[in-house]
C-alpha cells in the first residue's frame, strides 16, 4: 500500500454498500464473463488499457446512481468510496467518459453488456436480494422500510 493509500484507509468513507456489493458478488466470476468479450492489450503509445472489470464497476455505478459518462468520471475522481470500489488509488489515472462509452458500445455489440448486468442480478438474487432499476432492496425486508443504498 503506497503512503497516500495508509493515509486514505484512515479516513471513515460513506462505502457501506459498496462493500456490501464487493462481499456479495463474485467479482472473479464477473470478471471471467467480461474478458470473454473485452480483452483489450496495450495502446500505440504502450500504455495498458484500463482492466475490464474497473470499467463494468464504473458502469454499475451509472446504473445504481443514474449518472452519465461524464458524471461517473467526475464520481470516481471525486470519492474516495467510489475510487475504492472500482479498485483504483489516488495516484491513479481515471477512465474518461469516452472510455466508459466505448467499452460499453464494444460489449453491447457483442450483447454481452446486458448478459454481464444479468449474472450481477443472478448472484444477489441467489442471496435473496431483489435488483430494481437505480435501487438493491433486500427482499427478506419490506423494500420501504430497507434499501442497499
Amino acid at each position: 500500500m503506497s503512503s497516500t493509500g495508509i493515509y486514505v484507509s484512515r479516513r471513515k468513507l460513506k462505502s457501506v454498500f459498496f462493500t456490501q456489493m464487493n462481499k456479495l458478488i463474485n467479482w472473479d466470476e464477473i470478471g471471467v464473463l467480461i474478458k470473454q468479450h473485452y480483452n483489450k492489450g496495450f495502446s500505440l503509445a504502450g500504455r495498458p488499457s484500463y482492466p475490464g472489470l474497473l470499467l463494468f464497476k464504473m458502469c454499475l455505478l451509472q446504473t445504481w446512481y443514474g449518472l452519465s459518462d461524464y458524471e461517473v468520471e467526475e464520481k470516481v475522481n471525486d470519492s474516495l468510496s467510489f475510487m475504492q470500489f472500482v479498485g483504483l488509488q489516488l495516484e491513479d489515472e481515471v477512465p474518461d467518459h469516452s472510455v466508459i462509452s466505448r467499452f460499453r458500445t464494444a460489449l453491447t455489440k457483442q450483447d454481452a453488456f446486458e448478459k454481464i448486468f444479468e449474472q450481477i442480478n443472478v448472484q444477489l438474487e441467489s442471496k435473496g436480494l431483489i435488483v430494481k432499476t437505480g435501487a438493491i432492496v433486500d427482499a427478506a425486508v419490506n423494500p420501504k422500510e430497507k434499501q442497499l443504498m
